[in-house]
């Protein structure tokens, strides 16, 4: 699932979030760091269409990875890192 191509552009938007203020721009009613990223604006730095951004950033909440959050009418994503180390060392033990 993370080594197809649609997997890369997955491992992409997990890395971004890592520091999403060094890879995002600013938003006027959000913080990028407590609130999250919103689809459109993954889409762009992707150079996606929203629903195919939509469709990734489901995923990885699906598989607990990030977390949305709504603010307003939008949901913005963000990093769920106590998931994201227990997935890490299920692989380190050989899952």
């Amino acid at each position: 699932m993370l080594r197809t191509p649609a997997g890369d552009a997955r491992l992409r938007i997990l890395e971004w979030l890592k520091d999403p203020a060094a890879h995002f721009p600013r938003r006027r009613h959000t913080d990028l760091v407590t609130d999250g990223v919103d689809v459109g604006a993954v889409a762009a730095k992707l150079g996606v269409r929203r629903a195919v951004a939509h469709t990734h950033l489901t995923l990885l909440t699906d598989l607990g990875l990030l977390r949305a959050k709504r603010v307003r009418r939008r949901l913005y994503y963000r990093r769920d890192e106590v998931r994201i180390a227990e997935v890490a060392r299920m692989f380190e033990k050989g899952w």
